[in-house]
């Protein structure tokens, strides 16, 4: 593998830094994230370059553009940090989250609501069952001529109370 002219490095360093900038303004390619794969990406750069490297004696050394990388990272966490979400689908999945949580809210709250309602319904059913059978026990023992008199109509009533 060739090494890098420092021309080539500084052009590659300009990429980069344009890339940069279009990421945290937000403005992310088709699938990208705020990360270095799309920096990478979008700067026409390898990923390899972020990340430092080994000599041949074990000896660690810094990647070339290592210091990009922390740089990008870095702005990244304060835009988070400050609230800005850089990442649009970040921003999608937080807003997914709150719609969920307020949707399951709302869903308790109708079960709720549907079981106070079922058992309203089913108390006043029975009170009209209980009421319907009261008023055939009655007329059957009006019909038997038992100890029960029946109440004038209010269109037959002469007012034998008085009138209000």
């Amino acid at each position: 593998m060739a090494r890098l002219t420092e021309e080539d490095k500084a052009r590659n360093e300009a990429a980069i830094r344009t890339a940069m900038e279009q990421i945290l303004r937000g403005n992310l390619p088709p699938g990208g994230k705020a990360d270095l794969k799309t920096l990478a990406a979008l700067a026409g750069v390898t990923r390899t370059g972020f990340y430092p490297k080994k000599n041949r004696d074990g000896t660690p050394r810094p990647g070339a553009y290592e210091h990009l990388a922390e740089e990008f990272e870095r702005r990244v966490k304060q835009l988070q940090d400050a609230g800005e979400i850089v990442d649009p689908r970040v921003a999608q999945i937080e807003r997914l989250k709150a719609q969920n949580a307020e949707l399951k809210e709302r869903l308790t709250k109708r079960d709720a609501k549907i079981e106070e309602l079922t058992a309203f319904q089913s108390l006043a059913i029975s009170r009209l069952a209980a009421q319907h059978d009261e008023i055939e026990r009655l007329r059957k023992q009006l019909a038997a001529g038992g100890n029960v008199r029946s109440l004038p109509t209010p269109a037959s009533s002469t007012a034998p109370y008085g009138s209000c």
